[in-house]
Order: C-alpha cells, then structure tokens, then sequence
C-alpha cells in the first residue's frame, strides 16, 4: 500500500498540454476510479504515477519519495494485455517476477519458489488457477486481461494502476475483470487508480471519483457527491441524457 502526492502536476507535447496543474493526494489502500473523455489527459497522468513519462513541472510523491523513473513496485494493467500468448497463462504470471528473478535467469526458468507460489496465488486471485497450464492464445479477451491482471499482482506492488483495464471487453467481461480487480485490490490492501470511460462500470465499482477534462482536474469526490452534474461536466449532454435515461428506467415500473 502507498501514499500518493501528484503536485502541480503539468505535461506538455509541443502546443498540447496533456496535464494542466493537477494536484490531490490518495491515502493507503484507496480504489479510486479516474474518469474522462479520449484526450482528456487519463493515460498520460498515470504515464507519469508510473514513472514511464517525465513530467514537464511538477512532482509526483510516493511514500515520501519523489518519482523519476519506472519503479518496482507500481504495476501497471494495460487494455491490450501485453501478454505472450504463445506462454501458458502461469509462464505469463510469472513474468511479473521479472523485476526480483533478472531477464537472464527468467530464460532459463530459474524462478524462486516463492515466486512460482506467488503466480499460482495471484491466478488463484483471479479466478484463473484451473486455466493456469492453458495458453493464452485460446484464452477469451476477459481471461487474457485477468491473465494481466495476474502478473500485475506477481509483482508485489504497493501501487496498482490500471489504464483502460476494460476498454476492449464486452459488457459482462467487463464487469467480471473490474471485480476481479477490486476484489484483488482490497484482498492486498492496493492503492488503486483504474482508468475508465465507460460511466456505468464506474458508478458500479468506484468508491472515489476523479474527473479530468482537457488536461485538468475538474471533479474530485465520493460515490455520493458523483452526480449526474458531475457526469456532465466531465463529459458533457450527451453522457448525461444517456445517465438520465438509465436512472429514468430504474424508477418506472
């Protein structure tokens, strides 16, 4: 678990400014859903928690450390997987072990114990322990992102973060891989930062909300203060009127 500190955080490229001087801070164990349209600056400000983008000013604090480089223990969900699907989901799980075993040694199969419990643990975690000798490559989109998620855990990390985990995934995949995630979060007491698009996954699964628009923070909040106001100022009338039209349905008999 970590404490996070994001300062006056700012990224330009050329004449775009990705991040406008956000700031807030996460305390131990948070789950904490960051929300946006495309461009909004999502990815970009977890580019930066991670360590694999430098920021243009600013100062992102983990634990009282400032952060300027890729560290070990922030692991990352990407939405494509990354996964080597001609490796069986476990090979692909332990790979997370890469940091601690060394490139070399992982070649050679040459992985503690610890760290083979480990991956069989974090599959165990995921639902995906009876799978863990199948290959990826027949595995469905949703196993193949908990199959990251996995390897995410393998890591050990304190920080958890997860860039469009399910962008690519139907709807009840979706779902699956979220609580997968989260159940996997509080199981480790994780702080947690999961980028989102889709609105209703969020409100299902949030317990706090960041709201970012055009490179800035524009809401930060609870499940409670997430309102559909909230919902249109991050997004706008059309996300809204689709909001409306759910809640509008959940009342009518």
């Amino acid at each position: 678990m970590s404490t996070i500190e994001v300062n006056n955080l700012s990224k330009q490229y050329g004449d775009v400014q990705a991040l406008d001087d956000v700031s807030f801070t996460i305390d131990d164990g948070e789950f904490v859903v960051l929300l946006g349209e495309s461009g909004a600056g999502k990815s970009t400000l977890l580019r930066c928690l991670n360590g694999i983008t430098e920021p243009t000013s600013g100062s992102v604090i983990i634990d009282g450390e400032e952060v300027d480089g890729p560290r070990d223990d922030v692991a990352m969900i990407f939405q494509q997987h990354y996964i080597l699907e001609e490796m069986t989901a476990y090979s692909n799980a332990l790979t997370g072990s890469l940091g601690r075993t060394g490139f070399f040694q992982s070649l050679l199969g040459r992985y503690p114990e610890e760290d083979k419990h480990e991956a069989l643990r974090a599959l165990e975690t995921v639902g995906l322990l009876d799978e863990a000798n199948q290959r990826t490559s027949s595995m469905s989109g949703g196993q193949q992102q908990r199959v990251g998620i996995a390897r995410a855990l393998v890591q050990q990390p304190n920080l958890l973060l997860a860039d469009e985990p399910v962008a690519s995934l139907d709807p009840a995949s979706a779902e699956v891989v979220m609580r997968y995630i989260r159940e996997a979060a509080a199981a480790r007491n994780l702080s947690t930062i999961a980028s989102l698009h889709q609105v209703n996954i969020a409100r299902e699964f949030g317990e706090r909300f960041l709201g970012m628009k055009d490179g800035k923070l524009v809401f930060d909040g609870d499940r409670d203060e997430f309102t559909v106001d909230t919902i249109d100022e991050i997004y706008g009338d059309i996300e809204t009127d689709s909001i409306r039209e759910e809640q509008r349905m959940e009342v009518e008999p």
